[in-house]
């Protein structure tokens, strides 16, 4: 299931389960994880993208080792809000990968979301190699952070 607003997401989560980060690349996936009380990103691996069924495969295989109770994509909008071919292509992810599991999914505005993770990343003084390793994976956590910090606070106004 698709959830267009957050608020669709939250309500369609089930309880105690946490939430995968994604960072859809052209050639990788950043992936992260929340802990059970949905308030801390990790990034946790990036996978070198093969074909769909390869990538929702290893997906679902997070998913189940991880307990996860839903998804949530970066939408990768252009600055001026507008969507380019990349959104496109990142929804129809979407909609391949909500014909493989019954686990709500979600979006995240990822705009400057790897720009964030670079900053962080050459601010912990890491080396020109490990930062391509893990940048994905750490823009992940980003985009996962950001919702998990909305989450919180439609939680905390009902």
């Amino acid at each position: 299931m698709i959830c267009e607003t957050v608020e669709d997401f939250a309500a369609a989560l089930p309880r105690a389960r946490g939430i995968g980060g994604l960072d859809l690349g052209t050639v990788t996936i950043g992936v992260a994880v929340s802990d059970l009380m949905l308030s801390v990103a990790s990034p946790l691996e990036t996978i070198a993208r093969k074909k769909f069924t390869l990538d929702a495969a290893r997906l679902l295989e997070i998913a189940t080792k991880r307990n996860l109770g839903g998804f949530v994509l970066g939408l990768p909008l252009n600055m001026d809000g507008s969507e380019g071919p990349r959104v496109q292509s990142t929804r129809a992810f979407a909609r391949n990968l909500e014909r493989l599991t019954p686990l709500p999914i979600t979006y995240w505005d990822e705009r400057l979301s790897t720009v964030a993770a670079e900053r962080a990343l050459l601010e912990a003084d890491t080396s020109r190699k490990r930062r391509a390793e893990v940048i994905d994976h750490v823009a992940a956590g980003y985009i996962l952070q950001g919702l998990l910090d909305r989450l919180g606070h439609i939680r905390a106004n009902s």
